[in-house]
């Protein structure tokens, strides 16, 4: 690790997330300097003070709370230059391979959704037209897995040094904006163009299901899920209020590290003891791969220890262990050892990726490609059967053929999704959201941090 920086040095790399008050910047300080730096309200609006002289900082807005006078400060042009360049702040480094290997898993999520468990012609499921494929693909679900890896890894990144509600509204924009599009699309294509046959929706939606599913949270209702792989999202969701504790805390390497030992024991003793509500708290067997993603990332920020192996390996462990929970309920009889290989070289990836720098090849199609895997996750499943029963039906196509054909088309409606769906709403809605959860205390900070 690099040598602590001045007080001056860690308030303009804090300012270089944008305008904050007082009481942010000691907040945006501590998390920068990994808790090693907590300055005190005269330290700051001295070193403040002293900037401001200096033409390094300004005054951004001021306004009355209570009473008193609180001070939003940001960097001029001169102080944005001079501002040291830190991974803490700002928007991180994207690691486009990290973001290849993302979509490599939702294209293998879409491949096994294709070839197994649906009536692909109304009668037969897909193992009935390509017996020897279907024996392969089927481990594509491991794809989820490697999945919550990645997610665990991306969600550590993209909060150091960040707030609660700059965090919520990182995520909440991320997620919601697409996901709604998707949730219409889905509804109007299977309700234009319906199939029959088994499929694994098989349970007739309400408006109020409907309703129910535009909140993500249909799951923990009880309620039908408009497409089987919104699932994923349930566990999602229970990660980042999870990992909301350090970001309210203050992400620091320790503080991390002694959350993910925790979780790992909280975890591993819902299952243990078998109690429901500890096990849906704990994202049950899916905490290992979330686990193993954050540590991996720590790995690449400060160097792998000791400690991080030991949290890695455990979550290995773990995860193979309860592989044969995801492997057994399947229909046809898969060997265990082909997952236990794909499970661990998944994590051999990201390893490679966070410890030997090559997740920045200058391959730009990858950056698309990341941005594209979370549309195309969301619209695959129930559209692409519809699609593969219409072509199947409709041409004299190959029974593969078809398949990758729909895989290759699913990427179209993805990419308009991203493009006039999430580029543009995204950052509106972040922006509202942060707006909306402005502290609007009574009374000024009684330290006079508001200055």
């Amino acid at each position: 690790m690099s040598a602590p920086l001045a007080p001056a040095s860690l308030i303009l790399t804090a300012l270089t997330r944008g305008p904050l008050p007082g009481y942010a910047v000691i907040r945006e300080v501590a998390a920068v300097s990994d808790g090693e730096v907590k300055l005190r309200p005269g330290t700051l609006h001295g070193v403040l003070d002293r900037l401001a002289e200096r033409r390094l900082v300004e005054i951004d807005r001021e306004e009355a709370v209570g009473g008193r006078l609180r001070r939003h400060y940001r960097l001029t042009a001169t102080g944005r230059a001079a501002a040291p360049a830190s991974p803490s702040t700002g928007a991180p480094p994207r690691l486009a391979a990290l973001d290849g290997l993302r979509l490599l898993a939702a294209l293998a999520v879409a491949v096994h959704h294709y070839t197994a468990y649906w009536a692909l012609d109304g009668v037969h499921t897909p193992a009935y037209f390509l017996p020897d494929a279907s024996r392969i693909t089927i481990y594509g679900f491991l794809g989820v897995e490697l999945f919550f890896m990645i997610s665990g890894f991306a969600i550590c990144m993209s909060s150091w040094g960040r707030t609660l509600r700059s965090f919520f509204a990182s995520r909440a924009s991320r997620l919601y904006p697409a996901y709604w599009t998707c949730v219409i699309i889905t509804v109007a294509v299977t309700t234009l163009l319906p199939i029959s046959g088994h499929i694994p929706q098989r349970v007739p939606l309400s408006w109020t299901d409907i309703g129910v599913n535009l909140t993500m949270v249909q799951e923990p209702l009880g309620v039908p899920a408009v497409d089987n792989v919104y699932w994923t999202l349930w566990a999602e969701l229970r990660f980042y209020l999870l990992f909301a504790v350090v970001v309210a805390w203050g992400v620091t390497y320790q503080r991390t590290v002694v959350f993910l030992m925790s979780w790992m024991l909280a975890a591993c003793a819902a299952t243990s003891l078998d109690v429901p509500l500890l096990k849906a708290i704990t994202v049950g067997e899916f905490a290992g791969y979330f686990i193993a993603g954050v540590a991996i990332y720590l790995m690449h920020r400060f160097g792998p220890t000791p400690l991080l192996w030991l949290i890695v390996g455990l979550s290995w462990w773990v995860n193979l262990h309860r592989l044969k929970e995801r492997v057994g309920p399947h229909g046809f009889d898969i060997p265990l050892r082909p997952a236990i290989l794909i499970v661990t070289l998944g994590y051999a990836i990201l390893l490679l990726i966070a410890l030997t720098g090559r997740g920045r090849p200058a391959w730009r199609w990858l950056t698309l490609a990341g941005a594209l895997t979370y549309p195309f996750y969301l619209l695959h499943q129930r559209i692409g059967y519809t699609v593969i029963r219409y072509g199947y039906e409709l041409t004299s196509l190959p029974v593969g053929v078809l398949i990758s054909v729909t895989v290759a088309l699913m990427l179209v409606p993805a990419w308009l999704v991203h493009r006039y769906v999430e580029r543009p709403l995204g950052p509106r809605m972040r922006a509202a959201l942060r707006r909306a959860c402005e502290p609007r205390a009574r009374g000024g900070d009684p330290h006079g941090a508001d200055r």
